[in-house]
């Protein structure tokens, strides 16, 4: 299996758009992760932007994944980047669907000093319940979607473990839908 980040751009009327393929896209996305397909995704905060995660068996699967959605067929997403994890930490459970965006994340992004020790270090911010999951990329790069809405804890729940560093960091909120 293969795991994919993509980076969803929305249209610029996204919540005018959105109404009138919501329904089907959200039954659709249940429907995949029912059947073990999509991991979890979600709206940025100022919803110009979303971030699905897909296990996919082959790297072709992943344009039906996007293209057969209602978003991309209603014109709701205007693109879409995939990226494929070449290490990934699984999540330990399947949330509950939250569409109301109280379910408040960030994502953290950014270069690992040492990939080896830094998995293990993402496995134990998982068992601590920080990590909802994430991994990283064939660059050595990081996403990780995070249970707190704090920035700053972030960023310091990652440079305390010494694998890496806090100016190389990056963050942004997210609504962690399903």
């Amino acid at each position: 299996m293969i795991v994919f980040h993509i980076a969803l751009t929305a249209a610029d009327d996204y919540l005018t758009r959105r109404e009138a393929h919501r329904r089907d896209h959200i039954e659709r996305l249940q429907g995949l992760r029912a059947n073990n397909i999509l991991i979890g995704g979600g709206p940025s905060a100022d919803l110009r932007t979303a971030d699905l995660f897909y296990r996919l068996q082959q790297p072709a699967q992943l344009k039906h994944a996007i293209e057969e959605d209602p978003y991309w067929t209603g014109g709701v997403w205007t693109r879409y980047e995939p990226r494929s994890f070449s290490q990934f930490v699984e999540p330990w459970e399947m949330v509950p669907v939250v569409l109301d965006g109280t379910r408040k994340a960030t994502i953290v992004e950014g270069p690992t000093s040492q990939l080896d020790m830094a998995q293990f270090a993402l496995i134990e911010m998982r068992g601590a319940g920080r990590l909802a999951f994430g991994g990283f990329f064939e660059d050595g790069a990081t996403l990780a979607i995070v249970k707190t809405a704090d920035a700053d804890q972030a960023v310091t729940w990652f440079t305390e473990t010494g694998f890496w560093k806090p100016g190389a960091l990056t963050t942004r909120p997210w609504l962690h839908v399903l």
